[in-house]
């Protein structure tokens, strides 16, 4: 099993889904781990995470969470994982459709918000000369989403892209980032209902689609983001890992 002792980990988004499987992973292994979500955890949290409820859409509140980590730890961060995202509960409508304050909620909630914990955090590790940072982009940042939502689609690409900016940027200063881009995983209830809109025909079909015939899992997710903060990826950067079964 891969150790994190002594190792800080910061997971946005930490409450639910990716980011609770991905905070529990680590924690398991042994890190100190900060989450934060706007939300408030469904259950208890493993002892080795600390949650904080914070709006990432606010970007000031966002660099306080990662400056009162760094107050509280005396350093840098190891690893930071922008994973917080989603379609902030929007559907499939025609572009014409689309109001402003809907395709900017969606570009804030996710490259926003990764944008400003990336900046954030940046210093320390500079001065630290490590880190590892991983983004959690999706299928949709590599084709068409299946939510239908454009800018989920956009915003995805467009995390990929600052993923492959900063891994160049960053990376003389001995800090790496990668993203992993899950497929369809049920996770909560907003994938819930995606999966429920698709009908027993289209639920087949997707995962007939998949090689491994069936759909992921969180922890699944979790691990991929392991090994990219593990030292077994210490020559990878600016990479992104699918994790979809097969495509």
């Amino acid at each position: 099993m891969l150790d994190f002792t002594g190792k800080t980990v910061a997971v946005s988004g930490a409450a639910i889904g990716f980011g609770r499987a991905i905070a529990t992973r680590f924690a398991s292994a042994g890190a100190a781990v900060f989450g934060c979500d706007i939300l408030d955890a469904d259950d208890d949290l493993d002892g080795n995470i600390t949650l904080s409820k914070v709006d990432l859409l606010d970007r000031r509140a966002a660099a306080g969470w990662i400056s009162s980590i760094e107050e509280r730890t005396g350093r840098g961060i190891d690893v930071l994982v922008c994973n917080a995202g989603g379609v902030a509960g929007q559907a499939e409508k025609p572009l014409e459709d689309v109001a402003d304050e809907d395709w900017d909620r969606i570009i804030n909630i996710n490259l926003g918000a990764a944008f400003a914990l990336c900046r954030a955090a940046a210093p320390a590790m500079k001065r630290q000369g490590s880190g590892a940072i991983v983004t959690i982009t999706s299928g949709a940042a590599l084709q068409a989403s299946l939510t239908g939502v454009q800018a989920y689609c956009s915003a995805k690409h467009a995390v990929l892209g600052l993923t492959r900016q900063l891994a160049h940027e960053l990376g003389p200063h001995g800090i790496r980032v990668n993203s992993v881009a899950p497929g369809f995983v049920r996770t909560n209830a907003a994938t819930e209902r995606q999966w429920a809109s698709y009908g027993a025909d289209r639920q087949r079909e997707i995962v007939q689609n998949i090689a491994l015939k069936r759909l992921g899992t969180a922890d699944e997710i979790a691990k991929a983001v392991l090994f990219f903060a593990s030292d077994l990826a210490s020559f990878v950067n600016g990479q992104v890992l699918p994790v979809d079964g097969g495509k």
